[in-house]
């Protein structure tokens, strides 16, 4: 459905899509994640056509796109800030693609009532666009950019202005929706959560390159990068020298799953591999702080000497403030982090054991 062959965009020294490669199959939902200034929504725009490439091609069904209009590209848009009119009204906003398409009134009248049905809104045609709540103008602006049967629907931090609770639960409706449809969607955010809810696959991008792609369980599971690991929100990692099925490392020796390369190594610990046990028994460590969040808690322990460590727990496990614990590791939570080093910190985010897949410029 959609290929990009290194496509390039360049803000005068710096390269803000660095020779990307990338392809959507149809009916796939892409969501392109990354920090700000990483490209994400550059590369939007490219595919869109609101922004010109330096260099590289896109391609929508095979056929070039360089020099077709935003309008003539068969793409619906979709923004952060909505952009409905306010002069029309609810069926006037989502009949806008299919009046500029040249469809009759009875046509537009079916598709609008279809579509508002579909997005949750029926009989919502008359209301004007001042009296709806924020997810409601969500849902407009959905059904319109759905109304002209784009072959790709692009989404541009499509939940970013909802509260956390109501975008939770659009996301799973946009999913569900999109899966009946076999719509085609290429999306950006910043909000991993978001991302790994809607996706089949996810694109981690950084510095107009892209870092690791694959499946949400893939990436979450065997980041690609120390960089991908603290995008995600994983702090738990360290130098380490790994021989035999073990690493040594600052926190002691850490078990590693078999088959991992010998040598020097950046490590992950995902918390949940953080397992405390009797202070006699393990890494002697301080609580030094609790964070409840939903069904479980992040409990943060200081060994001494070495960096703090983030484990998870149940929350009737969770040890007080200053209680003294020891830590044991868990094999399977354990990464070694491909093609990382010492001085690749990365910006912070908020399966199977497969390999995930890697590229700087081919994905």
């Amino acid at each position: 459905m959609l290929r990009l062959d290194g496509a390039t965009v360049r803000f005068g020294k710096r390269a803000v899509l660095d020779s990307v490669d990338l392809e959507v199959a149809d009916h796939e939902i892409v969501c392109v994640l990354g920090p700000s200034g990483s490209g994400k929504s550059t590369l939007l725009r490219v595919v869109a056509g609101l922004q010109a490439a330096d260099a590289g091609r896109v391609l929508l069904d095979g056929r070039d796109q360089r020099g077709v209009p935003v309008h003539r590209r068969g793409v619906g848009l979709m923004f952060q800030d909505h952009q409905l009119f306010p002069q029309r009204d609810v069926g006037g906003n989502v009949a806008f693609g299919l009046r500029m398409r040249g469809e009759g009134k009875a046509e537009q009248a079916r598709r609008v009532g279809e579509l508002l049905e579909m997005v949750g809104l029926p009989g919502a045609g008359r209301r004007a666009i001042s009296t709806l709540s924020g997810g409601e103008q969500q849902r407009v602006a959905l059904a319109r950019a759905l109304a002209p049967e784009p072959k790709l629907l692009m989404l541009d931090e499509p939940l970013g202005q909802l509260d956390r609770g109501l975008r939770e639960r659009l996301v799973v409706e946009l999913r569900q929706l999109f899966g009946r449809l076999g719509t085609t969607v290429l999306a950006v955010t910043h909000d991993q959560g978001e991302a790994f809810a809607l996706a089949d696959r996810v694109v981690v991008m950084r510095e107009g390159r892209i870092a690791q792609t694959g499946t949400p369980l893939e990436v979450w599971q065997r980041p690609a990068s120390e960089f991908v690991a603290r995008f995600l929100g994983f702090d738990n990692v360290v130098a380490a020298t790994v021989s035999g099925e073990a690493a040594n490392t600052v926190w002691g020796k850490i078990p590693v799953p078999a088959g991992t390369a010998q040598g020097e190594a950046r490590l992950l610990v995902r918390p949940a591999g953080v397992r405390m046990v009797p202070a006699e028994d393990g890494l002697p460590c301080v609580v030094t702080g609790r964070t409840f969040r939903g069904n479980h808690v992040a409990v943060l322990l200081q060994p001494v000497g070495a960096p703090l460590l983030e484990a998870e727990c149940a929350l009737r496990d969770a040890p007080d403030e200053g209680a003294e614990v020891g830590v044991a590791f868990a094999a399977e939570e354990v990464v070694v982090l491909a093609g990382s080093s010492a001085g690749d910190d990365g910006p912070r985010g908020g399966g199977d054991h497969s390999e995930p897949r890697t590229a700087d410029r081919r994905v």
